[in-house]
This record gives structure tokens, sequence and C-alpha cells, in this order.
């Protein structure tokens, strides 16, 4: 990550965070509201964005909604709130990760490298054909068609998507993806895949109920075969 956009009205964690993020070679650029954040959006180049759910000028979930209708730009949240209704309220919404407050700089830094593995730094092709031409991914473009029309996915759906490209063909553990997708600290929460998994295969496949790409591997995961 290059270009950082810290989004925080306490000016202190603000300057400490900006300060840290500079010593590893990032540049940064810092708003205090949603109006300043979206200011910066529309000018520059923005790699990835820390946003303090508690602004002065919009809620933070409000805002990751509207950023969400035009950029895939990553999003971590960085809030007091420490509530899981919160949490997850932020990631449905389109936010790729939260970190609660108090947090160390290191642990923000993890973060960051987190989803710039995830972005598709590694090897291998963004774009994925499956072996009936129903179904092409673009990872790099977030275009899925299927069957020629091409179908909508939420940030969470994206998320989930390129975890399974990045794999496929190989077993992905359910505790693994819970952590690439939502985050450590929901490594055992199995019920978001279920939900997830039945809005994605509603998705992809001709008949979810008979799926031919995304397999479930019964008490270990799930595998992508295109």
């Amino acid at each position: 990550m290059k270009h950082v956009l810290v989004v925080e009205d306490d000016t202190d964690i603000a300057r400490a965070v900006s300060i840290g993020l500079r010593g590893r070679g990032h540049e940064v650029s810092i708003a205090s509201s949603g109006r300043q954040m979206n200011e910066i959006l529309a000018e520059a180049e923005i790699d990835v964005i820390l946003l303090d759910l508690g602004l002065p000028d919009v809620d933070g979930i409000e805002l990751i909604g509207q950023v969400r209708r035009w950029s895939q730009v990553p999003i971590v949240v960085v809030s007091a709130r420490h509530d899981s209704h919160g949490k997850i309220a932020a990631l449905d919404a389109g936010a790729d990760d939260y970190v609660t407050k108090p947090f160390s700089l290191g642990e923000v830094l993890a973060r960051l490298r987190a989803i710039e593995r995830r972005s598709g730094s590694g090897g291998g092709s963004s774009l994925v054909r499956t072996g009936d031409g129903r179904v092409v991914i673009d990872l790099s473009a977030h275009i899925l068609e299927v069957e020629g029309a091409e179908v909508h996915l939420t940030p969470i759906e994206w998320n989930m998507l390129a975890v399974f490209v990045k794999h496929k063909g190989a077993l992905v553990e359910a505790r693994t993806l819970l952590t690439e997708v939502w985050g450590p600290e929901y490594s055992g929460e199995r019920g978001y895949l279920r939900v997830y998994m039945s809005q994605l295969r509603q998705k992809l496949e001709a008949d979810p109920a008979r799926p031919a790409y995304l397999h479930t591997q019964m008490g270990m995961g799930y595998r992508f075969i295109p």
C-alpha cells in the first residue's frame, strides 16, 4: 500500500498513525470528516482507507456504503465500537477489515499487508472462465458474467470469490476463508459462511442445490472447481 487515507476526527490519533505510516514508507492523507474524505478521494489516487466510524458529519457505516457505490478501494475500519453488531454492519456494508481501539500500529500494518496480499499481488491470472463457459470472473475489473450477463456481487462476495480463485482446485478450510474475508476474530463464525455461500451459489450455479463449481467438503471447508 502506497497512499493511505486516514479518516479520523481525533487529531492526536490521526497524527500518531500518519507519523507511523510515513515512517514505513507510506504516503498519507488525513481527513477529519466524511466531506473531507470525499474531497480527497475525488482528487487523489488512494490505495486504502483507514476509517473511524464516529465522524462528526456522517455515520461511518453510511459512508462505507457511499464509497462502495463507485469504488472497491480497500477500507479498514478503526473504531471504538466493540459490539459484534457494529462489526457485522461495517463488514456487510463493504469494509474489508475491522480494528478496535485502542490498537497498535503494528496491528494496523499487519492488516494492510493482509489486504495487499488479498488484492492479488501474487502470481496467477485474475481472469477465470469455467470449463463449461457459463461463468467468467475478472477479479481485476470486478466483473462477473454468468451466461453472458453481468451479475452484481457485494464486496463480501467478491472477497470470498477472490479467495476461491486464488486457491482454485484446492481445499479452502472454513477457518481460512473466515480469516481472510472477515478477519481473525471471526475464524469460528461458520454461520457466516453458510449464509454467504448460499448467496454466492445462487448467483454462480445453474442449480444451487447441486453446485458444479463451489463444492462443500463436509466438516472441512470448500473447493472451487471452475
